[in-house]
């Protein structure tokens, strides 16, 4: 099976997350910047942060599936599973919002943020185990170290929301966002090996 169906019903579903969770933030009752602040401030602020994450999974996800010439049920199972963790961001996100990142919000998004992380890292797995030794994504990923520390980074918020404060989680959540907000170069050169294109310098 190709990748085609997969990536566009992948892409659907995440323009509709976002969707949702611009939908959540409240709408000021007066005309000028303090009332935006005052009533939306804080929404902004977690809505900026979801939406990167958001958009750094969409990013990750097309460029790996350009590596991915077929799919199976294996695959398609991981990609929903993906997709799953993904699609409870606009819900944890209002949650963290509408408590003003008190600590059990901050730590469900952290462990949202952990669960989409690892169902990211099995989507990889599968698709690696079904296209054997020879996978070109096995071989762009290498030892993934950008996706061990971001999962790190995620487990550490986690246990800061839980102990110090959600002020330090929420600054390693956006520590493991910057990490990500440069597409992957690995992939990047990978594809541009498959392609035949001339190789973009580090």
């Amino acid at each position: 099976m190709r990748t085609t169906r997969l990536e566009a019903f992948s892409d659907g579903v995440l323009a509709i997350i976002i969707t949702i969770m611009v939908l959540e933030l409240a709408v000021p009752e007066g005309h000028d910047l303090s009332a935006l602040l005052h009533t939306a401030g804080v929404g902004l602020l977690s809505y900026l942060l979801s939406f990167a994450f958001v958009g750094i999974y969409w990013n990750n996800h097309h460029h790996m599936f350009h590596l991915v010439k077929r799919v199976n049920g294996g695959v398609l199972w991981a990609n929903l599973a993906l997709l799953f963790c993904l699609s409870l961001f606009p819900f944890t996100t209002a949650w963290m919002d509408e408590t003003r990142f008190a600590r059990t919000p901050v730590v469900v998004y952290g462990l949202n943020l952990l669960a989409a992380s690892f169902a990211y890292l099995v989507l990889q797995l599968v698709i690696i185990r079904q296209e054997g030794p020879s996978s070109p994504l096995r071989a762009a990923i290498g030892a993934d170290v950008k996706g061990k520390v971001s999962t790190a980074l995620y487990l550490v918020g986690v246990l800061c929301a839980l102990s110090i404060g959600s002020v330090v989680a929420l600054g390693c959540f956006v520590a493991a966002a910057v990490l990500w907000i440069v597409p992957d170069r690995r992939i990047d050169r990978a594809v541009q090996q498959l392609d035949g294109a001339p190789h973009a310098s580090p």
